[in-house]
């Protein structure tokens, strides 16, 4: 017998259209909570006597204890929606709707006074940070004494051309690149990966922005721009425990890792400096999502590509709400995190314009790219400016207070993230 009552309760609760104020005509709010949608199509079996009949009392009972169990039920969804482990209720609890949303922000590393009063999630880590190690360690470890919640400190240290490491350490200044080590022995890849971990976690950077899982080849089965940089893991049918050993390797020195750019870049303009568009057929961008999905359980975030793959949409893939749910549906707990907001291609797409300027962009486009970023479903924002860091925070905020759907998917990266900081042993709770 169908239960129709939780899913009249669940879908009272539930909004699946958002309206913006100037958004995009065909703006859509993807749902994410799989938590509700799990307990909304659950069945429940009616109970039966020994003799296959049951009593008036025995009924009136049963329907007592059916709606007892509902209620129960429904109780623990609205307290506990986002399935957080109870050890994170009381931080969760304590947490003001502000907070939760400077967790979503991957801000450029600033000065730790201003992390702490901002409360950002996480934080960029470049080369040019690394110059003082000393100074970095230090401004790290206190920006993270004065927090409640951990940073996620995040840098891609690939090896090969994208090497953090190789300016500040003579030992990994030849870090083999992503092409060199899918040629290795698996057990050589998980101690190198090992070894490269330690060594960022002893500079304090406990996120790596690797592997790539780009194509090897294009769909014209030429190597693709990630290839012909040495950065792409795929080649054949041992890459997937290879990239688990890396991943593995990383895991073990307290290192997450972020598996990029989905659903694969194949582009050969730079997305962060243009649009770049790519015209993969449908069963291409399938199958290099493959990659990714065999791998999902293993990597905790993954991060989208600004690519515009025009055979699903004339959007960047990272503002497109169906290729953020093919990247959502792999896993629902990962944490999808977006490239640099910040970046001129992406800014240039949300104006309608080819180019433009690095200072002076239009607040209302500022707002329109925030909003775009929330409602295609991403958790984590990266944006390389400081001070639009802020803006975003309070923005979010501001749209949180007028609709209820913003508060929702706001809540739900949040508690996604805090899940991920949790698993990966980051919160230390009393």
């Amino acid at each position: 017998m169908k239960n129709n009552i939780v899913p009249a309760i669940v879908f009272l609760a539930t909004t699946v259209l958002v309206q913006a104020e100037d958004s995009l005509s065909h703006e859509q709010f993807i749902p994410l909570n799989s938590l509700t949608e799990s307990v909304a199509n659950q069945e429940t079996e009616p109970a039966s006597s020994s003799a296959g009949v049951t009593s008036t009392a025995d009924t009136l009972q049963q329907d007592t204890t059916r709606t007892d169990s509902i209620a129960d039920t429904t109780a623990a969804i609205i307290e506990n929606p986002y399935g957080l482990p109870d050890e994170l209720m009381p931080l969760w609890n304590s947490m003001s709707i502000k907070q939760k949303a400077a967790q979503m922000v991957m801000v450029y590393l600033s000065p730790a006074q201003f992390l702490i009063e901002n409360e950002f999630g996480a934080v960029l880590v470049m080369k040019n940070h690394l110059k003082d190690t000393a100074a970095f360690k230090a401004r790290i470890r206190e920006a993270n004494e004065g927090l409640k919640i951990p940073l996620l400190v995040a840098s891609d240290q690939e090896g090969g051309f994208v090497n953090r490491l190789g300016g500040i350490s003579e030992k990994w200044k030849h870090a083999p690149s992503a092409k060199e080590m899918r040629d290795m022995p698996t057990d050589s890849v998980q101690l190198i990966s090992a070894e490269i971990g330690a060594e960022l976690m002893e500079l304090g950077i406990n996120m790596n922005l690797a592997p790539v899982l780009d194509p090897a080849k294009d769909h014209r089965k030429k190597n693709s721009f990630m290839e012909e940089s040495a950065r792409s893991w795929e080649k054949d049918s041992t890459s997937t425990e290879k990239v688990q050993a890396f991943v593995q390797g990383m895991r073990q020195s307290g290192v997450v890792c972020v598996s990029k750019h989905f659903p694969g870049y194949d582009s050969w303009t730079n997305s962060d400096h243009q649009i770049a568009i790519s015209a993969s057929p449908k069963n291409k961008i399938a199958y290099n999502v493959e990659f990714f999905k065999r791998l999902s359980d293993d990597i905790p975030v993954t991060m989208m590509s600004s690519v515009r793959f025009i055979r699903i949409s004339s959007r960047p893939a990272v503002f497109e709400p169906k290729i953020v749910k093919m990247a959502r549906d792999m896993n629902p707990e990962t944490v999808i995190l977006t490239d640099d907001l910040w970046g001129v291609s992406l800014r240039a797409w949300v104006s309608g314009t080819e180019r433009v300027k690095s200072k002076g962009y239009p607040r209302k486009d500022f707002r329109k790219l925030i909003r775009t970023s929330l409602t295609a479903g991403n958790d984590m924002f990266m944006i390389t400016y400081p001070a639009k860091a802020v803006e975003m925070v309070n923005y979010l905020v501001q749209i949180s207070k007028n609709n209820k759907t913003y508060k929702k998917r706001i809540e739900e990266s949040a508690a996604r993230i805090l899940k991920m900081k949790y698993k990966a042993g980051m919160l230390k709770l009393q």
